[in-house]
């Protein structure tokens, strides 16, 4: 059906094909109506009916998911007042070794021919018509925009299609757009350079005249200038597909090139050259580049903008480039904090301004700065007009972050906020509202005291079977509530809470989160004296440190579970049974010098005020101290080898003094002065800190007799 002379074709125009036609139908009217089809081509006229309806949906679809700037508008210069043909193509190929102006018409009819889709295989297997257009594009580039232009533009047309991107490769376009774009971005600085010194020339000789005409020669090279631009970023954005051509395109200072472009007005540009940065961003080394240049200070200018797509394309590009804790500095001091807050009230910008904004507010140090926009009034609105069981997940997880603040959590407390949060969340047990709520609960002021009313809901869902991780949040709440007018003693009675807080602290009872939560709970209520007595009547302190023992592994469990211990030593009653009735004060011995600073830092002060009620464990707390303290000397002194010369240090059978005893038991081996210390062996670790600051010194500032 097809013929070498176009004079041999017969058109036959569809009308009527669209996605519902019958093409069984639609072929026998074909044959039946056109005699130069035989009755017996019926199948394969079906068969070519059926691949035009299918190609003309999947354009359908295609035109519908495509975002700009997939078209590449038409530019000046293109237009042409003969209608170029496939047969003529070695005309248009002799053109290119004429003069300029002739070779930029036989490469825009070229270029009309491969516009068309449809003729793009048969050009292809022309290898002189290309090879021409390669050859004078590389010579000639610089001689005219247009034709540079044009050229390129024939092959971005090869470029939209994956398989001819090796015949890109061949005649090596790519690294001459590369080239080409380098030296248009040098002589848009020298355009800006003489521009300026013509308008200072001119404000001072008064001749506006000249600067006028200047700058209106000036607008028209950066029209031509951003034409060639486009088209030549277009193809190389099209040719990254692949990513060893963009590592090619990265090691030739592509990332450079592109933000340097941003400075430009034209929004069509600027829309595709953001894509490309995006595109190029999701590799950590693309952003690193864009990290040591002025990146984000670039695209802060662009938001807002009234071009909805170059709008959106930044937001995007910001918010692969906010995964950086650098970046996301860059943009907090860019100013763009207010402006992308704004966007919020942008239904179609809202969603990537709050994931960027949410990055930020990971970063404790810009927290704070919410509290100064219009956010927070903004989020709360959007948290209570949501009519959904479940709140979008970068909403909830945005305002979490901003509860983490004192000042952004009281803004939320304002008026009824808490009221409406605590209604919203007990109605639908949202854990992550609860969450929420529960880092409003943590700040120290007015906002904590308001949790009073509340702390009845709270403790009547610990009870009750629901789902854990939001009794987890409950849990947490009520374990921030440190409030001294707060009847804790009433709260666990009312509510029945100790068989539960006891049933929860036993190994393998429940997830480990869960456990956790149970143990800062006790240590919150163990503030209270009769609590305290209530807790350890139960059988708390036993469980505790069998939980201890399990989870001797996890820094978490022991801090809170030694924090607990510190708490109950405060008060008599639980002081007595936790001193007389447990082992837990030499647990807490035995993490003294544990390798978690807080952990130490905890079990010292519970053992100083176990020491000051209790003489005898304050003994064996003062002598493991000076145990501790003195390791490395007592263990040079336990390991020291026989030696001859040292006789004094053996008995006369060669047995040691200390006969395998232990070392403490004979402290006046390491401390004697004559006539001063006893040698009954009472000695503490103070007359040691005397000794060395010299107040047990002889008149010579020597000891009046040495054993050592």
């Amino acid at each position: 059906m097809q013929a070498d002379d176009a004079r041999y074709l017969k058109r036959i125009r569809l009308k009527s094909l669209n996605s519902n036609t019958d093409i069984a139908s639609l072929a026998r009217k074909v044959v039946e109506e056109c005699r130069l089809i035989s009755p017996s081509r019926l199948p394969e006229v079906e068969q070519l009916l059926f691949y035009l309806q299918n190609r003309k949906k999947s354009a359908e679809k295609k035109e519908k998911k495509q975002i700009k700037p997939r078209d590449l508008t038409p530019f000046e210069g293109i237009e042409l007042d003969e209608e170029a043909n496939i047969n003529s193509i070695d005309d248009y190929v002799e053109l290119l070794y004429e003069d300029i102006p002739e070779k930029i018409r036989g490469a825009t009819l070229i270029l009309h021919l491969a516009r068309n889709p449809d003729n793009l295989e048969e050009l292809l297997q022309n290898e002189t018509a290309l090879g021409a257009l390669a050859r004078v594009l590389r010579e000639d580039w610089k001689q005219s925009v247009d034709l540079a232009t044009t050229i390129i533009y024939v092959f971005f047309c090869f470029s939209s299609f994956s398989q001819f991107h090796g015949l890109i490769t061949h005649y090596k376009i790519g690294a001459l757009c590369m080239s080409i774009i380098e030296h248009e971005l040098k002589r848009y600085d020298l355009w800006q350079d003489e521009l300026q010194k013509k308008k200072k020339a001119d404000i001072l000789s008064n001749l506006k005249k000249e600067y006028e005409k200047a700058l209106k020669k000036y607008h028209g090279l950066l029209t031509k200038q951003e034409q060639l631009l486009r088209v030549a970023l277009y193809l190389l954005l099209n040719l990254s597909e692949d990513t060893r051509t963009e590592l090619k395109m990265r090691n030739k200072n592509i990332v450079h090139l592109l933000v340097k472009t941003l400075d430009r007005d034209s929004e069509e540009l600027l829309v595709l050259v953001v894509s490309f940065l995006k595109k190029l961003s999701i590799f950590l080394e693309n952003k690193n580049d864009m990290a040591e240049i002025d990146t984000v200070e670039k695209l802060a200018k662009l938001v807002p903008c009234e071009h909805e797509d170059l709008l959106n394309v930044t937001l995007r590009l910001l918010l692969n480039l906010s995964f950086d804790t650098g970046l996301r500095s860059k943009m907090v001091q860019a100013d763009l904090l207010p402006k992308l807050t704004s966007l919020l009230g942008d239904e179609a910008q809202r969603q990537i301004a709050m994931c960027i904004l949410y990055h930020i507010s990971m970063d404790d140090r810009f927290k704070s700065m919410f509290a100064y926009t219009d956010c927070i009034p903004q989020v709360m609105k959007m948290l209570f007009d949501c009519v959904e069981e479940r709140i979008d997940a970068e909403l909830i997880s945005f305002c979490i972050n901003l509860a983490a603040n004192k000042r952004n959590a009281q803004i939320m407390c304002e008026g009824n906020g808490l009221k409406m949060l605590m209604k919203r969340a007990l109605k639908l047990k949202d854990p992550l509202m609860m969450k929420m709520i529960r880092n409003i609960s943590q700040h120290d002021g007015p906002s904590k005291n308001l949790f009073i009313d509340y702390v009845g809901d709270l403790a009547a869902q610990i009870g009750l079977k629901e789902e854990e991780e939001f009794v987890i949040e409950c849990l947490g709440t009520l374990s921030n509530l440190t409030i001294p007018d707060l009847d804790w003693e009433l709260v666990l009675k009312e509510y029945n809470l100790v068989p539960y807080l006891k049933d929860h602290l036993k190994p393998g009872s429940a997830e480990d989160d869960l456990i956790l939560e149970v143990v800062i709970m006790i240590g919150t209520v163990s503030m209270d004296d009769s609590c305290a007595v209530m807790l350890a009547k139960s059988g708390i302190i036993p469980a505790l440190i069998e939980l201890l023992n399990a989870q001797q592994e996890d820094d978490e469990f022991v801090c809170q579970i030694v924090y607990v211990f510190y708490q109950m030593v405060f008060h008599q009653a639980t002081r007595d049974v936790i001193i007389k009735e447990t082992q837990a004060p030499a647990y807490l011995i035995d993490l003294m010098h544990d390798k978690n600073a807080e952990i130490r830092k905890v079990c010292d002060n519970t053992l100083d005020i176990i020491a000051e009620y209790d003489v005898e464990w304050g003994k064996k707390i003062q002598s493991e101290k000076f145990r501790w303290h003195n390791s490395q000397w007592l263990e040079m002194v336990e390991n020291r080898q026989m030696d001859e010369a040292e006789p004094f240090m053996y008995g006369d059978d060669g047995e040691p003094f200390l006969q395998n005893g232990d070392i403490l038991e004979r402290p006046d081996l390491f401390y004697s002065a004559d006539g001063i210390i006893p040698a009954d062996g009472a000695i503490s670790p103070e007359f040691f800190t005397d000794f060395q600051n010299g107040d047990l010194l002889g008149p010579q500032g020597f000891p009046s007799s040495s054993s050592l």
